[in-house]
């Protein structure tokens, strides 16, 4: 049975306080774009029994917990599953940046750190999707100890991939990306889609629009991630590279890769988890979101992978 957690607050607000303003207009915006006072509040679903080894799912960039709709119920039949949105995706808060949150990729790691540390897990598997890969390596790099399995999915492994595609890059540009940002369609279904063979049901689509047809701060934080990812995700991806092949590195590591990826290109991967000793496994008929287009393959194949471990 999948539940959806009160919302779990972590990570402190930082700043003075001051009301968040439209970076357009300057105007005073809404409460759904205001941060807490205190801490930020993050949506989590969960399924299985807790007693059970807890493994985290977390998705990609740009995304939702949603998206691992088909994957969680498999792994809570002998796990303890959660999932999570992002600061600035899905349900959770989504500060105006500049006003408690900015969106780098340092602060989603320290943002991570926080939210583990609230949901009081101690050793735990984690499973990451894309672009947001190279943030939770880091994480897991002065914390290894609390972790028992890593397993990367389709995640940007080598020089080529430090490179946004256009269709997530575009929304980094001056005046144009809160533009674009803001066109729910552009936003969640055309990223979604251009990235794979993935074709979108109806109801799933709404759920990754929800955000963006309630509140303006959604594309103001896709903005801010993007540009954020555009000046930052290079260097990222080569501390990753150094994490994963270095000596020092204990925690057992599995890659899995969606082969019909039309974003992150497939060579040099096999030569990298070769030369760091890391499995990888393949998934033909999947794309950059592999819990997407093989929901029910990739759930059993990190059960798996995980008993395996």
């Amino acid at each position: 049975m999948v539940r959806i957690f009160d919302a779990v607050k972590a990570h402190p607000v930082r700043g003075s306080g001051e009301k968040a303003r439209d970076p357009i207009f300057g105007l005073t915006m809404g409460t759904s774009s205001q941060a807490a006072a205190d801490v930020f509040r993050w949506f989590c679903v969960e399924g299985g029994n807790a007693a059970n080894p807890s493994v985290i799912l977390i998705h990609g960039f740009p995304s939702q917990a949603y998206s691992y709709r088909r994957v969680l119920p498999i792994l809570s039949k002998n796990y303890h599953a959660i999932a999570f949105d992002w600061l600035g995706f899905g349900f959770s808060d989504m500060p105006q940046p500049k006003y408690g949150f900015d969106y780098t990729l340092d602060e989603y790691v320290s943002s991570l750190e926080s939210l583990i540390g609230e949901l009081a897990v101690d050793k735990l598997s984690l499973v990451v999707q894309g672009y947001f890969a190279p943030i939770v390596v880091k994480y897991a790099s002065t914390h290894q100890d609390k972790l028992k399995n890593l397993i990367l999915l389709n995640p940007p492994l080598t020089d080529r991939h430090a490179k946004l595609p256009s269709a997530l890059s575009s929304f980094s540009n001056f005046l144009l990306g809160e533009i674009f940002s803001q066109d729910p369609l552009r936003a969640s279904d055309k990223t979604l889609t251009s990235c794979g063979p993935y074709a979108m049901k109806e109801e799933d689509a709404m759920v990754y629009r929800r955000p963006y047809l309630t509140s303006g701060s959604s594309g103001f934080a896709l903005t801010a991630i993007s540009r954020a990812m555009k000046k930052e995700l290079k260097a990222y991806v080569e501390d990753m590279r150094k994490i994963l092949s270095s000596q020092t590195w204990k925690v057992r590591t599995k890659i899995c890769w969606g082969q019909r990826d039309r974003w992150l290109n497939y060579e040099g991967v096999e030569d990298f988890c070769k030369s760091s000793n890391h499995e990888l496994v393949e998934l033909p008929m999947a794309g950059h979101h592999a819990q997407e287009d093989s929901g029910e393959e990739l759930g059993q194949i990190i059960a798996r992978l995980l008993a395996r471990g």
